[in-house]
């Protein structure tokens, strides 16, 4: 029994000084939806099952990184800065991140839409949303967006270094209107929105320590009474 014990408090010291892998695109509605599914996926590997994305939206995604790659940044939205499209799709990597009053720490690893280049050598990364833009999601994808930044201005030796990152922000395309052409040809129209993101890396620290906790826990987070992952799986166990 004892050594039982001190088996099972071992493995805890080593789960609380491991380096976790954190991908910004989990920032937003997993971290938020259910904190158990968020520790699952990081700390044992075990993911939601995902629904798949409908190809729409990949399609719609993949033509709007092709229209504006190499762009000036004027026809992306009247208030951005001069400059141009520089980086579509490009995978980002920062170095180890070592927080206070933690043992354990973590790095960012993810993909990012684009990133412009402005003409006074500083750089805009931009995520792009077909849905609408609502205030509370605009404050979850800004996690995202600070970790893209974060990794850009910090990255681990090879990775992708573009710095400083002075803007972020969404452009959502949300289609609006229909127009026809002839009868072989519908077109979808939108209005544009840019949705600025302000800079607060202090905040973006505070919510890493906040992950980390989470993370170092010794138990599993309580599960989210919406998560209807939790709840299938509590079914199951009943």
């Amino acid at each position: 029994m004892i050594g039982s014990t001190l088996t099972l408090f071992s493995r805890k010291i080593m789960e609380n000084n491991k380096i976790y892998k954190l991908s910004p695109s989990s920032f937003s509605f997993l971290y938020d939806g259910c904190k158990r599914c968020f520790y699952r996926q990081v700390v044992q590997g075990i993911s939601q099952p995902s629904i798949p994305l409908p190809g729409v939206f990949t399609k719609i995604a993949g033509l709007l990184k092709n229209h504006y790659d190499g762009k000036n940044t004027s026809e992306l939205h009247q208030d951005f800065p001069r400059g141009i499209v520089s980086h579509g799709e490009k995978y980002v990597k920062s170095k180890i991140i070592r927080l206070r009053n933690h043992k354990s720490a973590c790095f960012i690893s993810g993909r990012f839409d684009i990133v412009t280049r402005f003409e006074d050598n500083t750089y805009g990364v931009i995520d792009f949303k077909t849905g609408s833009p609502k205030d509370e999601h605009n404050n979850l994808y800004g996690r995202q967006l600070h970790a893209y930044a974060y990794a850009l201005e910090n990255p681990a030796e090879g990775a992708l270094n573009l710095s400083p990152v002075s803007k972020l922000g969404l452009l959502y395309f949300p289609p609006e209107r229909t127009k026809q052409n002839n009868v072989e040809q519908l077109l979808y129209e939108t209005d544009i929105h840019w949705v600025e993101i302000e800079r607060n890396d202090e905040g973006f620290l505070d919510f890493l320590d906040e992950v980390l906790t989470v993370l170092e826990s010794i138990d599993l987070p309580e599960p989210s009474p919406d998560c209807r992952w939790c709840n299938y799986v509590k079914k199951l166990t009943e």
